[in-house]
């Protein structure tokens, strides 16, 4: 495995850097960040470099980052366990993602302290380069609407409270980065302005808000929505619920679970032509049956039964998904007729930007951090590197 402190060049890429799309291109990364990049015909001759060369029409991505995870090959971020998050952060690469929130779920407040005390000290001792790293926590729950819990278990659903979350996000080590929570429900918009003011993002979900909630939500400072369409109160012609409140404010950047199963297909195309590039976040929302064949999973204590893909509850609730970030994207294009371009800025550029890590994440630019994907001409992960380390690699470079 090559050290973080070791030079590093990948060439014969078209490059999508922040500036634009550079063809017969080499980028140079050193220390776990960028170096340099630029026209294969103007890179100097450097010594010591580890080369890594690549088929005719290979492309060169920032790392996806996904904002909304819950888990991964029979590992979730509930069990509270070291080992259970760095199967999830050493599979990711597969699919090209380079760094992630750990999702929690409404859960009794044993089972949530735990969870947040294991990821806070995983952060601290175990994210290391050369796999997905752990940018903080997505608290999912508890503080949401009944009418609307979906996967998330009824019985463990709380009231707002910024005192209960002041011990979680200490138990977290102030890691806690974006909460889920129905700003209808009591003392929901207290905390969402809590939130606000404490920097961190406040998203609505699970929730059965009406327009008018919607509106006072985002003068409280809630700049985001959990999985659009799914787990809140939907569009029709005579009540715009929260989903029409969504396409109609564009204060609020909305996450989409795009694998087909979650959202038709031309709602997708819809919402992008409303929503725009700039105000989507691509997800996957997935649980520990990603990576694994289709059978009898679990989710915060449920039983899950995986068919074709598809995560069910025994009631037939959709639970979750075993969605692929690169699928995500692949997905999004056919959907919408988007571009590459597009779809790194709703997968790498956004939820950079929406969780504060967009001076050294979400795209190649000079001194941010290597967290790169090389697709071939289908689009499929070549290769993804994690902090300037090979995390991922899955043929066609040599």
């Amino acid at each position: 495995m090559k050290e973080q402190g070791e030079l590093l060049l990948l060439k014969d890429l078209t490059i999508y850097t922040e500036e634009g799309v550079l063809s017969d291109g080499y980028l140079l990364m050193e220390k776990g960040r960028i170096h340099s990049y630029g026209k294969l015909e103007g890179l100097e001759k450097t010594e010591n470099v580890q080369t890594i060369s690549f088929p005719k029409g290979s492309k060169l991505i920032p790392g996806m980052i996904d904002i909304h995870i819950h888990g991964a090959k029979n590992a979730d971020a509930m069990d509270g366990s070291h080992d259970g998050l760095k199967t999830i952060a050493e599979i990711l690469p597969y699919e090209g993602t380079t760094s992630f929130l750990a999702t929690t779920m409404t859960q009794g407040q044993e089972e949530i302290e735990s969870a947040l005390t294991c990821i806070s000290a995983f952060i601290e001792t175990d994210n290391k380069p050369g796999q997905a790293e752990i940018l903080g926590v997505h608290l999912e729950g508890p503080f949401i609407n009944e009418k609307r819990a979906g996967a998330q278990p009824l019985d463990a659903i709380k009231t707002a409270d910024i005192e209960l979350f002041q011990r979680w996000n200490q138990l977290a080590g102030n890691q806690i980065r974006l909460v889920t929570l129905a700003p209808e429900k009591e003392n929901g918009l207290k905390l969402a302005a809590y939130l606000k003011e404490n920097g961190i993002v406040a998203s609505m979900g699970h929730t059965d808000a009406v327009y008018e909630e919607v509106v006072e939500a985002v003068q409280a400072g809630m700049n985001h929505v959990t999985h659009l369409y799914n787990g809140m109160r939907g569009f029709h012609h005579r009540d715009p619920g929260t989903a029409g409140a969504v396409l109609l404010h564009d204060e609020l950047t909305a996450e989409m679970i795009v694998d087909g199963v979650h959202i038709h297909p031309e709602i997708v195309k819809l919402t992008y032509k409303q929503k725009g590039k700039d105000k989507i976040i691509l997800i996957t929302d997935s649980m520990r049956a990603k990576w694994l064949e289709d059978g009898v999973s679990s989710l915060g204590g449920q039983k899950v039964i995986v068919k074709d893909g598809k995560a069910l509850l025994e009631n037939g609730a959709l639970a979750g998904s075993t969605l692929k970030m690169n699928d995500a994207l692949t997905n999004m294009m056919a959907f919408t007729g988007c571009s590459l371009e597009d779809v790194i800025t709703m997968g790498a550029y956004n939820p950079a930007k929406q969780i504060g890590v967009l001076d050294r994440k979400g795209s190649i630019k000079t001194g941010k951090d290597a967290d790169l994907v090389v697709l071939d001409d289908n689009n499929k992960v070549i290769l993804t590197i994690c902090r300037g380390i090979i995390a991922a690699k899955s043929g066609g470079a040599e």
